[in-house]
């Protein structure tokens, strides 16, 4: 009998991940510090976004947080935890956002997967909607969250040359696994969790390409055809 998953299996998952994220700098006293921290850390997202990790320096993130010079290096003592918790600010909205995504297409996905009578032609309907779906998520992504996966983009280049992001790097990935692992378990999947990466993985490369390419430039048909194609593998029609 497949799983019945409810809405808190994805908050009580993301909770959980970033609850073992540890922010580096000090620790914010009072809610006006506080407020000014993040301050500091969102106006940082913003230079990686438009400029590159390398571009983050206290004097440029004081000026774009608007705050004296004094604060960035009173929260900060280096550059390498402004970056680190930067990413790591960056991790906790991602946890927020995988949540708000697979709680939204929830209802609609365990109404469909009732239906399942065991038909090819039931299952292949049910690949297909949901492959229309993930080609609109990508396109979603790159017209209204193309900040976010330009973060995501720096945020594993930089992984590469700086091992303390290696735990924020594995945190990200279990938060973006969840709910396609959920979801293929959902479906009845013999092995959701490989199933989770492959998809995932497929998904990653569209948005790469169209950060690229620009998403006016996205090949739809053939997303389409390799997303159906593997969905079809996976239901076994």
């Amino acid at each position: 009998m497949k799983r019945v998953m409810t809405q808190d299996d994805d908050s009580f998952a993301a909770t959980a991940v970033t609850d073992n994220i540890q922010y580096q700098g000090r620790k914010a006293s009072r809610a006006g510090s506080e407020k000014r921290r993040q301050a500091i850390l969102e106006a940082a997202l913003r230079i990686i976004v438009r400029d590159g990790v390398r571009a983050v320096r206290h004097r440029a993130v004081a000026a774009e947080a608007q705050v004296p010079l004094s604060a960035t290096t009173y929260y900060f003592k280096d550059i390498n935890d402004l970056i680190s918790d930067t990413f790591t600010l960056f991790v906790e909205r991602c946890a927020a956002n995988q949540t708000e995504l697979w709680s939204s297409n929830d209802a609609l996905l365990q109404e469909r997967v009732s239906h399942f009578d065991g038909s090819p032609a039931r299952l292949r309907a049910f690949a297909d909607e949901v492959a229309q779906m993930a080609v609109a998520f990508v396109r979603s992504q790159l017209i209204d969250r193309r900040d976010h996966l330009l973060a995501e983009q720096a945020f594993r280049h930089e992984a590469l040359l700086n091992p303390r992001l290696h735990d924020l790097v594995r945190a990200q990935a279990q938060i973006v696994l969840h709910g396609a692992t959920r979801f293929f378990a959902m479906i009845g999947s013999k092995h959701p969790a490989e199933d989770a990466i492959l998809l995932t993985t497929a998904v990653e490369r569209m948005e790469y390409r169209g950060l690229i390419e620009g998403v006016d430039a996205l090949d739809i048909e053939a997303m389409l055809a390799i997303l159906k194609r593997y969905l079809y593998l996976v239901l076994g029609v």
